[in-house]
């Protein structure tokens, strides 16, 4: 999860996930999201947090270098990389450490993401700047 200043106004402060890093490709198909890393390894995201958004959006974003690609968990209202593009990488100022709310979720480092590569799953640590 991180923390960083809207492109279109740098004075506004959003708190989103950060989905892909540079030279990743991010594609959503349907409300499904998939990472492909550098190294080609295509990784499923697990977001059962997330509210779906409209069953016919797709798109797809190879990152440059400096450039993130950030979501939020309300999707249908996120502005966020669907709206806005890439994220530079001049805009983050940081990362959540710790979530205090809602108190059943509390604990440090808030928004570790699951992959599924084929037929495993795994925890992933959460993506840092």
């Amino acid at each position: 999860v991180g923390v960083f200043r809207y492109p279109g106004n740098p004075s506004v402060v959003y708190i989103k996930l950060i989905i892909g890093l540079p030279g990743e490709t991010v594609s959503i198909n349907r409300g499904l999201v998939t990472v492909t890393t550098v190294i080609g390894n295509t990784l499923m995201l697990s977001e059962p947090y997330a509210v779906n958004e409209d069953a016919t959006y797709t798109k797809n974003v190879t990152l440059n270098p400096g450039e993130y690609f950030v979501m939020g968990d309300n999707r249908p209202n996120s502005s966020d990389s669907r709206i806005w593009g890439p994220l530079p990488r001049k805009n983050i100022i940081g990362r959540v450490d710790l979530r205090l709310l809602p108190i059943k979720k509390s604990g440090f480092f808030p928004g570790a993401t699951e992959y599924a590569t084929h037929a495993n799953a795994s925890t992933t640590p959460p993506l840092s700047p």
